[in-house]
């Protein structure tokens, strides 16, 4: 079925869902997985007058880190092989979704598991949706975990989530 996963992890619960999810999915089909954490240092942050930005990106690494050893520790408890991974948006027009297409090429991913709220209306336009964005621009199937389905692959397709394959 797949032989490569890749996994959008933030520390949130629905994250935690979606990893839940393709450990599930990548045991059952023998993939290898990885865990991937985007550090986005937001724009706003350089703007500040004599504020240092490394304080954050600092603070994004160290969860990163941590949210990527609780995935290895999960993959490594369920029998799932795999390189966690932390990579960093760039300054100039780069997003988390950018670097997530980015990641899932370089890893080869036959799929790409992540995590939505669902948001909708004024929340997801004042909020943003990097889900949505990913959506758009992914050449490979992507599996959408709701914040409100079990954590689980089978779960996760039965409730309805989306499944896209590239056009």
């Amino acid at each position: 079925m797949y032989k490569k996963i890749l996994v959008a992890v933030d520390g949130s619960e629905t994250s935690s869902r979606a990893l839940a999810a393709a450990v599930d999915l990548a045991r059952e089909s023998g993939a290898r997985l990885q865990p991937l954490f985007v550090v986005d240092v937001p724009l706003l942050t350089y703007d500040v007058p004599g504020y240092d930005p490394s304080y954050v990106r600092n603070a994004l690494v160290e969860e990163g880190k941590h949210v990527l050893a609780d995935a290895a520790a999960l993959m490594a408890a369920s029998g799932v092989e795999g390189p966690p991974r932390l990579v960093e948006t760039e300054f100039a027009g780069d997003d988390i979704a950018r670097r997530i297409q980015l990641a899932a090429q370089e890893f080869d991913a036959d799929v790409v598991v992540m995590g939505t709220h669902g948001r909708r209306g004024v929340q997801r336009l004042m909020l943003g949706s990097v889900a949505e964005r990913f959506l758009r621009i992914a050449t490979s199937p992507v599996l959408l975990i709701s914040a409100r389905c079990a954590p689980s692959a089978s779960a996760a397709m039965t409730a309805g989530d989306t499944v896209k394959e590239p056009s």
